[in-house]
């Protein structure tokens, strides 16, 4: 059963389940190591470390972009220095059911770009499917080279126990993040070099190596022998350009943008130094709509004319492939343990947070009645935008969500507010819990799955948050898989 808020009748404050420590103090067992350190070291120092942190992430500019604000829109990410720590046998189940997840989704984009099977079931409704922004009529009958539409997956994790964890979302589009997983732990081997002597710990750092041979595997039959990997990103503005730039360094691979990139004699090239050169495995951080203008939007300046084209011929990988974001739709997110079932012929092993669509006339009436108890999601939201956590809203802020949610139903889904778990942060008094989430990060390829051991940790800053994202205030932490 899912965890909702609880309460000490006693003092009337929320009760969470803390990843550190025990209630009566002494640390969880995958900490103990750490403990000992941690009480052993001065925490001036640690705060001066944190400081040594802030400046190194600034220096070499690992920040994103806020959309919208009026101000200075460039922001550094917040680093927290206390590692997230998750025992061997919790991550080995854990991996168990991405894997399968992951599976599943694959199976999915298939079937509803070809026979559309799970439609014919009944087991998901036709109208999700046909009326949805991120169906992409484009690519019925498309089957990407290796059969992989999913390249790169982020799943995010959220949990409520010692054995309880849910999936929040999914990540099938252009999942981010990545580049803070390596920086952070990075940077936690350049200041604390002596913990990782101390606590065995699975390595990230071969991420990028293995970036570069899952799409080098997914890429078309009659690639050329050194298999041409590049990353398209938007340019200098996007959010996200910081990392595009990065995993394209961390690969050795080239870095382009559209004006980068024309369609000769069939393929797809792109510019340098000495003249075009052939592109086989397309890394697109460029949404689906900017990707051509010939196929999508036609004011785009972002994307390849003509890319649609050599990609439906087999001349070319997209990763990850157009239209896979009718997948990490939050509607369809609803429908994941049917889906997983129906594909895998298994039970998920990791399960949704409940969720109501408020699509539906029953659900929305008792979304409408619980508002000020419910996180209530746009379907198509994402970065923690568009969002209402009602618990921590006003009045005037579940009115107008209320306006909101009369108006168009159908964009909306509510979900139980978690009682998230917690992780210490490093404060000027000393360790403080905060909320947090893991988004783990899976390669897929033709033949193999690598899920690589940790992930993204977010953190709320914010005493009392829920919300993690960067955008909305949040920050990250490095995530610690013991070996065992």
């Amino acid at each position: 059963m899912v965890r909702l808020f609880e309460t000490d009748t006693m003092r009337d404050t929320p009760r969470f389940f803390d990843e550190m420590q025990q209630p009566d103090g002494a640390p969880r067992a995958p900490y103990t190591g750490y403990d000992t350190w941690f009480k052993g070291e001065d925490l001036r120092d640690l705060r001066k470390k944190s400081a040594d942190a802030e400046r190194f992430f600034r220096r070499t500019g690992i920040t994103f972009n806020v959309y919208g604000q009026a101000e200075a829109d460039e922001r550094l990410i917040p680093f927290d220095l206390v590692p997230r720590i998750i025992a061997g046998r919790e991550w080995a189940r854990l991996t168990r059911g991405i894997e399968q997840r992951v599976r599943a989704i694959n199976a999915f984009l298939h079937d509803i770009y070809h026979r559309q099977e799970i439609l014919r079931a009944g087991r998901i409704p036709v109208e999700l499917i046909a009326k949805n922004a991120a169906f992409l009529p484009q690519m019925i009958g498309m089957a990407p080279p290796g059969g992989v539409y999913t390249h790169i997956v982020g799943v995010d994790l959220v949990r409520t126990s010692e054995d309880e964890f849910y999936v929040l979302e999914d990540n099938a589009r252009t999942p981010s993040g990545v580049s803070y997983m390596l920086e952070n732990r990075e940077t936690m081997l350049q200041m604390f070099p002596e913990l990782f002597t101390r606590i065995k710990v699975a390595a990230v750092q071969d991420y990028p190596v293995n970036l570069h041979r899952s799409l080098a595997a997914s890429a078309p039959r009659d690639c050329s022998p050194d298999c041409t990997v590049a990353v398209l990103t938007p340019g200098i503005h996007n959010a996200a350009y910081f990392e595009h730039a990065f995993l394209a360094d961390q690969m050795g691979v080239e870095l382009v943008e559209g004006h980068d990139i024309r369609i000769t004699g069939g393929k797809v090239q792109m510019r340098t130094t000495q003249g075009y050169k052939p592109i086989d495995v397309l890394y697109r951080r460029v949404d689906d709509d900017f990707l051509d203008p010939m196929n999508f939007r036609p004011d785009s300046l972002l994307g390849v004319p003509g890319v649609m084209d050599v990609y439906r011929a087999g001349g070319i990988t997209i990763a990850n492939a157009p239209g896979t974001g009718i997948a990490d739709d939050k509607a369809i997110y609803s429908y994941m343990p049917d889906i997983v079932e129906f594909y895998t012929g298994e039970k998920a092993i990791l399960q949704n947070v409940p969720t109501w669509r408020c699509s539906e006339g029953d659900a929305l009436a008792y979304v409408l009645d619980h508002l000020s108890e419910l996180v209530v999601k746009e379907v198509h939201g994402s970065g923690g935008y568009g969002m209402l956590v009602g618990p921590a809203a006003s009045k005037k802020e579940l009115a107008a969500f209320r306006a909101k949610l009369l108006a168009k139903p159908a964009n909306y889904i509510a979900q139980p507010t978690l009682a998230l778990s917690t992780v210490p942060i490093l404060t000027q008094a000393g360790l403080a819990p905060r909320h947090v989430d893991l988004r783990p990060f899976v390669l897929v390829a033709p033949d193999k799955i690598t899920i690589t051991p940790g992930g993204l940790t977010r953190v709320a800053l914010k005493k009392g948050s829920l919300v993690v994202n960067s955008s909305q205030g949040g920050g990250t932490k490095d995530t610690w898989v013991l070996e065992e």
